[in-house]
This record gives structure tokens, sequence and C-alpha cells, in this order.
């Protein structure tokens, strides 16, 4: 039976089955041991761990180490079905969202306000400063400081964003957490997040040249145009780094060099431009084009992984440690047969994030796949000791499933005002 303990309670002989928390905040690079020496228990104690879950079966609990019930849960072993779809364990609460996430909601919206007035006076032909984008930048960037994962997720699963505006603040959000990944340098981060939200620049116009309004009308011939627009748009400002110039130019480039507009392959490609190509593929994969639906964010990461030459192998595996193997706004099939949507990261476990759960599946050997609807919960699968796990990602259009933009906007939602309340 395992059993949750203030970590000033712990003793020699027991058995660790878990340190709660960052795997940053405890000194050990074991998960579970037995605590048979005293120097390990002199430093448990001075770490910043504050619960650790012990196995009573393989180690002690002294009487007058036994916490009182205020300071114990015991984990029941029973399956989630015993409990009932969704429940919770008892005395337990199952999952808050970091503060984050709705800080993150709110400024993705305001700063989907100043990107919107930042594109449309693109469309009237008016330059674009540096000066005009850094305060987008700097909310972003701090935001992505607090929390890798937040910012870019809030923005998958708001659907009251024009297109561009919106791919615009996703690419500059990853490309701000690829950059922290990378451990690049504020100041090149900063950059990094200026060539996401500036390099579509050029399609603004183009599509207003047009008379569109929405970007993805225009043919392709006239789209690849917009990164030769685009340059001449911010060179004309006049303060726009030198690099980020160039990544502007260069972020349809590809690394086996079948890209555009110069066929550029290799160490021709700047470091930016190569960090652009994934989050601007990743970002159009998870909301579509006219031309395929919607991918679920895992499996746009994977779609990523197996595209060969076309992308620095490197920083595709910096992109998947950004978004987390599981990303904000993915939908898995958890192992009781329940259906959820990821809504929160575990820092320090990817892959037990948070997930909203809506719905249970079953199989119909003549039918198919079925879906029941439940009434929403949110479960944080890095802190229910076993009551769940993910068993795998899900096809949404296999299942029927409303619009994901609608449905992963109502999910998250919800999951704030849960958490707030």
């Amino acid at each position: 039976m395992l059993k949750r303990i203030r970590t000033d309670q712990v003793e020699l002989g027991m058995f660790i089955h878990r340190l709660e928390g960052n795997w940053f905040r405890h000194p050990f690079w074991k998960a579970r041991f037995l605590l048979d020496d005293p120097a390990r228990l002199a430093a448990l104690h001075a770490s910043a761990v504050e619960w650790v879950l012990i196995d009573a079966a393989l180690g002690r609990i002294p009487d007058h180490a036994r916490p009182s019930p205020a300071q114990t849960e015991t984990i029941a072993s029973a399956p989630p079905a015993d409990r009932g779809a969704g429940a919770a364990p008892p005395g337990r609460r199952l999952a808050e969202l970091s503060p984050e996430i709705a800080r993150a909601d709110r400024l993705a919206r305001q700063a989907g306000k100043a990107v919107n007035c930042l594109f449309l006076e693109a469309r009237l032909g008016k330059h674009i400063a540096a000066s005009d984008v850094e305060p987008v930048i700097e909310d972003i960037y701090a935001s992505i400081q607090r929390n890798i994962y937040a910012f870019n997720g809030l923005l998958l699963c708001q659907n009251d964003q024009v297109h561009l505006y919106r791919h615009a603040l996703a690419v500059s959000a990853l490309m701000i957490a690829l950059a922290r990944a990378m451990r690049l340098s504020p100041d090149a981060t900063r950059e990094a997040g200026m060539v996401g939200l500036l390099m579509d620049i050029g399609l603004a116009q183009l599509s207003a040249d047009a008379g569109l309004a929405d970007c993805r009308d225009l043919p392709d011939d006239q789209a690849q145009g917009h990164v030769i627009h685009g340059l001449i748009l911010l060179r004309a400002a006049g303060d726009i780094p030198l690099a980020v110039l160039n990544a502007c130019l260069q972020h349809h480039e590809r690394i086996d060099g079948s890209g555009y507009p110069h066929g550029l392959a290799g160490d021709a490609i700047g470091q930016y431009a190569r960090m652009a190509a994934l989050c601007d593929d990743y970002a159009t994969l998870v909301t579509g084009s006219q031309d395929y639906a919607p991918r679920d964010p895992a499996s746009a990461i994977a779609r990523l992984q197996a595209g060969g030459a076309a992308y620095d192998g490197a920083l595709v595996e910096r992109l998947t440690e950004a978004v987390g193997v599981y990303p904000i706004g993915s939908f898995v099939r958890l192992r009781s047969g329940r259906l959820a949507m990821v809504v929160d990261q575990d820092d320090g476990d990817s892959a037990l994030p948070v997930v909203r759960i809506f719905a249970m599946l079953s199989h119909d050997p003549t039918a198919g796949p079925a879906m029941t609807p439940l009434r929403p919960t949110t479960l944080a699968l890095g802190h229910c000791y076993g009551e769940d796990r993910i068993d795998g990602i899900v096809d949404p259009a296999s299942l029927g499933l409303p619009p994901l933009e609608s449905l992963r906007g109502d999910l998250m939602a919800g999951a704030i005002r849960s958490a707030v309340r």
C-alpha cells in the first residue's frame, strides 16, 4: 500500500516510491529506493521536496512516524471503473492548472489584438518597426519563462483570432520556447520570437492586394512570393536586426534543398530559419489548411520526426522537449478507456500531463469505436498515483468529434474555470 507523508516524517528503513515535484528539485537520480543511508536521509530532509510517497509493503512505517489523517493519503489500488468514471481519489482534489494557464489565456487575447493591428497596418502598406513588436515579444518571453508550455497551448485552444494573426503569435511563442530549450541567450531568444512574429508579414499585404480576407486563399505561386515581399517591408523599417531579416527570407528553405525562394541547403540556411521552418510547419499542421484537416499536436510532432532530411534532427528533438511529449491540445486515450485532451504539462514528467476527460471510449466489433459523453473532469496524471495513464493518442476525425477548434476551446475554457473556482 502506498502512503503519502511529509518529508520531515521520513525515516531510515522506509521504501521511497516517489518524490513529489520536479525531478531537478531533489538530489537523487533514482525514483524508487530503500532509504538505508543516513546521508541520503539528511539530503532528503534538506531538499525542496515537501511530500513523499512510500510503499508500506517494501519498507517500515514506525508507529510514531505515522501521519495524521490530515497529513496522509492512502492510494487505493482499485481501477477507475471501480470508483466511477472521473471520480477523484478520497480526500484529494484531482488537479489544478498551473497559474500561468489562466494568465496566458488573458495575454494571448491581448497580444492577438496587438498583432491584429500590426498586420492591418501592413495590409495598408505601413512600415513595421522593431519597436512595434517588442512589447508583444517581451510579454510572450515573460510568459514562457514562467511556464514553457502555457502560452502556445492556449493559442491552439482559442478560435477567436484571425488565422494569420494567431499563426504569427503561435510561431513566435514556439520560437521562444524552442530557443529556451536550446539554451540560447535572452537576446537571441527575443530575436527568434521576432522572426516568428514577422516572417509572414508579406502575406498580409499580398492578400490585401489580391482583395482576399484570408491569406490561405492565395494561389501557391503568389503565396511563395511573401518571403521576398516581407523582406522588402521589413528592410524599410530600418531597425530590424539583420539576423531576423535573413531568417524571415529563409524560413521556407529546407535542409535537403527542397525549399524556396533560393533552394538553399544545409549550413547555408541560418539557425533562426531552421528553427522557423519547424515551428511554422508544426503550427500549420495542428491548425490545418485548405489541403488537409488539422492534426493532433502529438501526431504533428511525429510527422516532423518523420520528416527526414528536410529538417534539422537536433532541432526536432528540442522542439519536442519544448512542447511536451503530449502537447497541450492533444487528444489521448487513457488506460481506463476514457478520452481526454491535454490541458497542461507536468514539469517533472512530460509523459504525465494534466488532461481534461470528456468521454468514454468503447469498441463494438461490428460498428467500430463508440463514444459516450462524460461530465468533463480534470486529472493530473503525474499526481493521481497510478489511477490512470495515457494509452496512446487518438485520431479525432475517426471518432466523429465536433470541429477541433471549438472542442479545444470549450475543453480548455472549462479546465480554466474549474481551476480558478
